[in-house]
């Protein structure tokens, strides 16, 4: 049984199931108005989201954290434009899912998705693929809310990296629409699904000597 048909049968069963349907629309339709304004509010200047109703203002990342975007946007984005794959998004792209809106560190589109893109646009659909660096203010949500819904929405790979710890851990979606993690690793290779063919070695992440040298690896290949 999914969760969210268990959540259903569970809330059916409840004497009062008619009246609080009633009462989370109503709160469900107060939230879709805080969105609307939220959508005129947002700036270029900001990081910001929008979760379970409430605006998340993200403090300015730490070095190791933009090391780390760095050296993982450099590889995926000249790959993917070698290859014609798709469009990568790098920090500032906000994705519009169901209930809320995000602007994970990276995502990626697959080709058929992203020749829908026009210019000026700034709110996109769910990515084939995200990415998550971790840091103290955002942790709980990259594995708590951010997961969950990354997973509901059938984004089909979500890499969560450590920065500090210098460990990633890559979840993919299985055929239950569930999230399955396939690596968590500090050395070794990091292969994708969605974005075909590639595949790095995860200290190149980490290191800029050791990216320079996978990028040349993958623009050889």
């Amino acid at each position: 049984m999914t969760i969210g048909k268990d959540l259903i049968d569970q809330l059916l069963r409840h004497p009062r199931a008619a009246t609080l349907v009633k009462e989370a629309n109503l709160l469900l339709k107060k939230e879709k108005e805080r969105r609307l304004q939220f959508y005129n509010d947002i700036t270029d200047e900001e990081k910001v989201e929008f979760i379970n109703g409430e605006i998340i203002v993200h403090s300015p990342v730490k070095k190791e954290h933009n090391d780390v975007n760095g050296f993982l946007s450099r590889l995926i984005s000249i790959y993917v434009d070698q290859y014609k794959l798709g469009y990568v998004g790098i920090e500032k792209v906000m994705i519009t899912l169901e209930r809320n809106d995000y602007e994970p560190d990276l995502c990626f589109f697959k080709k058929e998705t992203a020749k829908k893109f026009k210019k000026g646009q700034s709110l996109f659909p769910a990515p084939d693929f995200v990415v998550e660096i971790l840091s103290k203010g955002t942790s709980k949500n990259d594995r708590g809310i951010k997961f969950q819904d990354y997973q509901a929405n059938g984004i089909k790979e979500y890499l969560i990296i450590d920065p500090v710890k210098e460990i990633v851990e890559l979840y993919r979606l299985t055929k239950s629409k569930e999230y399955e993690l396939i690596l968590k690793a500090g050395e070794g290779t990091l292969k994708l699904t969605t974005v075909k063919g590639f595949a790095i070695p995860i200290a190149a992440i980490f290191d800029g000597t050791k990216n320079l040298a996978a990028l040349n690896v993958l623009l050889s290949n």
